[in-house]
Formats: C-alpha cells, sequence, structure tokens
C-alpha cells in the first residue's frame, strides 16, 4: 500500500468516527433526560394541588428538543370533565414561576365547536382549521381562576384562525371569510381576530399563497 492511499484511509477514518461522534451526540440530545421529567411532574403536582382540584390529572411530559416552545419540559395535563388538554411549564424567561396554558387551550377549543358547522358547510368536509390564542398563558395574565374559567366573549380577545382548504384560491373565499366575519359578529361569538387562509393538497404541497385577514 503506497503512502498517499495509507494518508487518503486515515483521512476517511477520521472523518467517519466525527460523523459517527456526532450522530450520537444528536440521538443523545433528542432523548428526554428522566431526571428532568420526573422533576416537571413533580413541580406541576404541586401547582395543580395550589391552583386546580381533582379533575385534572398529569397523563405526560413533553420533552421540547427543538426550541418549538418557551421551555424545555413541560407536563401535559388533561381536565377530565372536558378533556381539554394543556400544558403546565416553568416560565424561565418572564414571571419565573410555573405557568398553564389551559384557559388558552380551553378557550380555543370552546370557538373551534362554535365555528366548526360554519367553516365544514362554506369550506368543504375536507377542510382543516386550528384556533389558537398568541399568548399561551393568557389565563395568568387576565388573573382568571382556571376552576371558573369564564367565556372568552367576556373578554377583548383576538385569536388566530387558520383555514386549510385541498384547493387552489377561489374567487368566492374573500365574500366567505367576509361573510365568516359577519357571522362571528353578529351571533357574539368573537368580535376581534385574524384569518389565515392555507391552500395546501393531500400530500403538503403548497398549491397557492397564504393570505390573512384581520377584523
Amino acid at each position: 500500500m503506497n503512502k498517499y492511499l495509507k494518508i487518503s484511509l486515515g483521512i476517511l477514518g477520521v472523518v467517519l468516527v466525527g460523523i459517527g461522534i456526532l450522530v450520537v451526540a444528536f440521538i443523545l440530545e433528542m432523548k428526554p433526560d428522566k431526571d428532568k421529567e420526573e422533576e416537571i411532574r413533580n413541580q406541576a403536582e404541586q401547582y395543580l394541588e395550589e391552583n386546580f382540584n381533582d379533575n385534572f390529572e398529569i397523563y405526560d411530559t413533553l420533552y421540547d428538543n427543538m426550541g418549538n416552545f418557551e421551555f424545555e419540559y413541560a407536563a401535559k395535563v388533561r381536565d377530565k370533565k372536558t378533556n381539554t388538554e394543556f400544558l403546565v411549564y416553568y416560565d424561565d424567561d418572564e414571571t419565573k414561576q410555573m405557568v398553564d396554558t389551559y384557559i388558552a387551550d380551553k378557550w380555543a377549543n370552546d370557538l373551534k365547536s362554535e365555528i366548526r358547522p360554519f367553516i365544514k358547510e362554506n369550506f368543504g368536509e375536507t377542510s382543516d382549521f386550528f384556533v389558537f390564542f398568541t399568548n399561551d398563558t393568557i389565563g395568568q395574565e387576565l388573573s382568571i381562576d382556571p376552576l371558573n374559567p369564564k367565556s372568552y366573549k367576556e373578554f377583548d380577545v383576538a385569536p388566530i384562525i387558520r383555514i386549510t382548504v385541498t384547493r387552489k384560491k377561489s374567487e368566492d373565499d374573500e365574500k366567505i371569510l367576509n361573510e365568516f366575519i359577519a357571522f362571528l359578529n353578529s351571533e357574539d361569538k368573537l368580535q376581534h381576530g385574524s384569518i389565515a387562509m392555507n391552500y395546501i393538497d393531500e400530500k403538503g404541497v403548497i398549491l397557492d399563497d397564504e393570505w390573512n385577514k384581520d377584523f
């Protein structure tokens, strides 16, 4: 074996070892830390005892290994009475205390129930939609008792409604959205918000540009 071939194989070996180390490190980072999962469970249990009642239970934990949320670990909690699922986590950025997303998730579910018939009737049964509040700790911000959650209709809130249809944009879409907004206002379901329309086929291919409408 000549000198240059030995050098090439040596370099290749180093590269492969480096890739292997990176792969192992990536896999380890993707796995949750059992101790941290147990810690967030214990913190959430204490938080539930202080702020909720026996109708609420922890059913899992969430590890954010991609930086999508404001936390690394959260407890998944379910309201056994309404089946509302939400998160409890430590807010390290602002409040420096445990917080929950119960009100934001409950209100989103309530609004979804209100608007589902209109959306399915006017955009078709294959359409999909998602409702969310940009501030997922809105309950704490408005000092709402989770055991007396009230209704989003009692507050000046502006959630986002994202509607997805499996077709290209239609000339009637803006007319339907205006009717939808009128329906929300006249029925006193929602006075302010933002609607986003998405056009994506069943395989996830974007068929047309997304557009938004505030009201």
